[in-house]
Formats: C-alpha cells, sequence, structure tokens
C-alpha cells in the first residue's frame, strides 16, 4: 500500500496540538503501561503501523515479548497485574464503544485500581491512540522497512 497523504505536512498545526496530547499521556501515564495500552488497542483497530511502532518501543524500552504476545489474548494469559487487566479491559471498551459505552463493571474495576486523576489520564490515553490508529489507516501511514 502506498501512504496517501502525510498529516504532519497536510495538517502541521492539527498534528502538532495532537501530539501535544500524546505528550501530556507519556507524562502522566507509566511508560510500560502506556505501550501496553498502545498495543492493545491498535490490534484491535487492526493499525498495522501503530501495531509494529508500539511493539517495538516496548521491546526497545524492555518489555518481555511474551507479554506483547499475549496482549492479543490477555484476559488469558497469566502475565499482567490486576492494574494492566484494568487497564487493558478499559482499552478494549472505550475502543470497541458501542451504545451503551463503556459498561460499568470495566469502569468500577479500573477506579478500583487507579485513583481518579490516574484513570483520567489514561481514559485520555486510550482515546489519543484511537485518535492516533484513525489517522494512520485511513492515510495508509507506510510501514518503516
Amino acid at each position: 500500500m502506498t501512504q496517501r497523504i502525510d498529516m504532519a505536512t497536510a495538517a502541521p498545526d492539527g498534528y502538532r496540538a495532537v501530539y501535544a496530547v500524546e505528550q501530556y499521556v507519556q507524562a502522566n501515564v507509566d511508560h510500560q503501561l502506556l505501550e501496553l495500552v498502545k498495543l492493545r488497542a491498535s490490534m484491535i483497530n487492526e493499525c498495522s503501523f501503530c501495531v509494529d511502532m508500539h511493539s517495538q518501543d516496548a521491546l526497545k524500552a524492555g518489555e518481555d515479548s511474551r507479554r506483547l504476545f499475549a496482549v492479543a489474548a490477555w484476559q488469558e494469559a497469566p502475565f499482567f497485574s490486576e492494574e494492566e487487566r484494568a487497564a487493558l479491559a478499559l482499552t478494549d471498551a472505550i475502543t470497541r464503544l458501542g451504545n451503551d459505552g463503556v459498561p460499568d463493571d470495566v469502569w468500577d474495576r479500573a477506579a478500583a485500581v487507579w485513583s481518579e486523576q490516574q484513570l483520567a489520564a489514561l481514559v485520555i490515553a486510550i482515546g489519543t491512540i484511537n485518535l492516533w490508529n484513525r489517522i494512520a489507516i485511513p492515510t495508509r501511514k507506510a510501514l518503516p522497512e
């Protein structure tokens, strides 16, 4: 596939605005958890560019490859903490947002392990990766060779 448009060039102010939110997320969400969330949302959205980028970023940061592979089936995998499971469940619910929104049990699980400020940053992080996916997929963001 050929990349359709370079959003950073075509809409630099918009791209910088999204990147500013990304910088907030990076400063307020644990890096290891953030990469798991980004990877999971990107898998659900089938964004190959983001799956590649976030798996590579996580590996470079020292994440275990087994855990990265297991993100696809995190519910059955024994490798994740309760906090990570709550974040991954919230990622699934927000990324697959349906008519009923995020189920109470998913929200309550996350609220039980994260402070209000942490939960707010996590929601912004999940929203941001979904926005990045929705930029990369329609523009056919090119994978590095």
